[in-house]
């Protein structure tokens, strides 16, 4: 499973990649076909946010703290310092790692949406055990 990255380089710019997440087979019910899913991460917040309609661009900004963000609704446009955008729908995850330097720019789809935060104390690198 892929996850859209943006992070900091040491300089302090930002750029996007992509995080290859190993899945496994799981089943939740004996009559239940089994389907991918990760391991476990660990989490230490969760925020849903509502962004109003009208809400366009915010300012260059990073995050405290590594963070998956959940689009349930809307979309957004993302650009990171050295000029790339990207555009994430509705049912996208995104991981932000920028924590330090220029930070991207966000730019919100007309319509209200509807965004779930999840900090990542080690972002995607140690799942729990």
């Amino acid at each position: 499973m892929k996850c859209l990255r943006i992070y900091a380089t040491p300089d302090g710019e930002s750029h996007f990649d992509e995080v290859e997440l190993p899945t496994r087979k799981i089943s939740v019910h004996p009559d239940a076909a089994p389907f991918d899913a990760t391991t476990n991460y660990p989490a230490s917040q969760v925020r849903i946010t509502h962004i109003p309609a009208g809400m366009r661009e915010v300012a260059w900004h990073g995050v405290p703290a590594p963070v998956l963000t959940v689009r349930l609704d809307g979309s957004v446009e993302y650009e990171t310092s050295d000029g790339e955008i990207r555009n994430v729908s509705a049912g996208s995850f995104v991981l932000v790692e920028d924590t330090h330097g220029k930070g991207h720019l966000s730019r919100h789809s007309p319509e209200a949406q509807t965004v779930i935060w999840i900090t990542l104390p080690n972002g995607l690198e140690n799942p729990s055990t």
